[in-house]
């Protein structure tokens, strides 16, 4: 946007590291230093830490693309918010072969396959994992043991571990003592000094492209320092607002109050919106709310200490105001009473109908073995009644009358006589004809 305005091919303060950009300040040479010295000896771990903008990753930057066209595959990880088995995952995608959906057993064995591959090639791998703070401890075992791969008696992969300053209380730790042994060096890169701030500034600018312009007061590195820390993220970000507002103002010469009104700006845009405090309420000498009820919590919105009464006014508003508090008690505690009586009501008909229905439970269990002693007398008795009529059936109509039972024989014999002539009375001569 204000690249013309000042002469500049590009922005020169961006935030997203750029190796065309880096600085080689006191510490960052000597970060630089330990990591090719970790290239060069091919074995173990070198870890770099450092404030959050420190420019980690820009030494990072340059010595990867320093790397470039020599015999070492890079093999960069970002991301490491992760667990062990994804972070396994992640080293072999960061090299370049597929990792979905394999076991973790047969994910080492491509990888170690992949390493002395390279290695019998003359090549050498090289992981780079950054923001190593989020690693778990698990995960950061699972590099240790990544680093016992061997061809022979030369290391199959070389690691650098770059993180923010948590990431060495991680390896303070009691279950870390493995991996800590596997440590080649570590180096810690702080912000910068006041001169290296300024010799920052105007390398960037000049980077950038700058023939000149634009141009700062000396007291703008002094006050650059002093809020930002030092930390080169944060100079980047104030210095590309110092020169927008230079841009909005049509001003090349930039000074300290321009850069007091930068840095208030950002402190206003970074503030927390403050919540509205609660209203104070009235209260009593004692602690207690005033007037609780209607005038409850009455907020005093005014400042009496200015107000000048008469005692006798005084007086009387007090009076008054004692006055309406006791109403107000007396009228919170009457609804109270009846709020107690009613639920005393509700309480009482709800005992009540639970023990209807208490006794109706019982009454139904008393009532189920007596219907069931019923049931099975009126069975008995039916059975009985069913026995007899069908042993009445079987004696016949004599038995049914009193009678006894005739045998077969006697009862054709019966018959037989009925049915012969009366041979005696035929027998005899009719006198009277006679």
């Amino acid at each position: 946007m204000y690249e013309a305005f000042y002469g500049l091919n590009v922005k020169p303060f961006q935030l997203n590291p750029d190796p065309a950009f880096y600085f080689a300040s006191k510490q960052h040479r000597r970060a630089k230093a330990y990591l090719e010295y970790g290239v060069s000896r091919n074995e173990g771990f070198i870890v770099i830490t450092g404030e959050i903008g420190a420019g980690k990753t820009m030494v990072l930057r340059s010595l990867i693309e320093g790397l470039q066209g020599s015999n070492i595959i890079t093999g960069h990880l970002v991301t490491t918010q992760l667990g062990a088995e994804d972070t396994l995952r992640m080293v072999g995608a960061a090299f370049g072969f597929r990792v979905k959906d394999v076991p973790k057993s047969e994910l080492l064995i491509t990888l170690e396959a992949f390493l002395i591959s390279q290695t019998s090639k003359g090549k050498r791998c090289l992981l780079i994992v950054d923001e190593a703070q989020n690693l778990t401890p698990r995960a950061v075992e699972e590099l240790r043991m990544l680093s016992n791969f061997q061809f022979g008696n030369q290391a199959l992969l070389q690691s650098f571990l770059v993180g923010q300053p948590e990431f060495r209380e991680i390896l303070q730790r009691p279950e870390m003592e493995q991996f800590r042994q596997r440590v080649a060096a570590t180096c810690h890169i702080g912000p910068l000094d006041k001169e290296e701030t300024k010799a920052y500034m105007e390398h960037r600018i000049k980077c950038a492209g700058g023939t000149g312009k634009p141009t700062f007061e000396p007291a703008v590195f002094e006050e650059m320092h002093k809020a930002s820390g030092g930390i080169p993220r944060r100079i980047n970000g104030l210095a590309d607002r110092l020169l927008l507002a230079g841009f909005l103002a049509e001003r090349t010469h930039l000074t300290a109050a321009d850069l007091a009104e930068v840095v208030r700006e950002v402190s206003a845009e970074n503030e927390v919106p403050q919540r509205k405090q609660p209203q104070t309420v009235a209260v009593a000498p004692s602690g207690e709310p005033l007037m609780p009820g209607g005038l409850a919590g009455a907020v005093l919105d005014l400042d009496l200490t200015n107000v000048n009464l008469a005692p006798e006014k005084a007086e009387d508003m007090s009076r008054q105001l004692a006055q309406l508090t006791a109403e107000q008690r007396g009228d919170q505690l009457q609804r109270l009473e009846r709020s107690l009586l009613r639920l005393e009501r509700t309480n009482l008909q709800t005992l009540a109908l639970m023990q209807k229905l208490v006794e109706a439970l019982g009454g139904r269990r008393a009532a189920e073995p007596a219907a069931a002693a019923a049931t099975g007398t009126a069975a008995g008795t039916s059975a009985a009644t069913s026995a007899g009529a069908a042993s009445g059936t079987a004696a016949g109509p004599a038995s049914r009358a009193g009678e006894l039972p005739v045998k077969p024989s006697e009862k054709t014999d019966r018959i037989d006589q009925a049915q012969l002539p009366d041979r005696s009375a035929a027998a005899k001569p009719d006198i009277r004809k006679k």
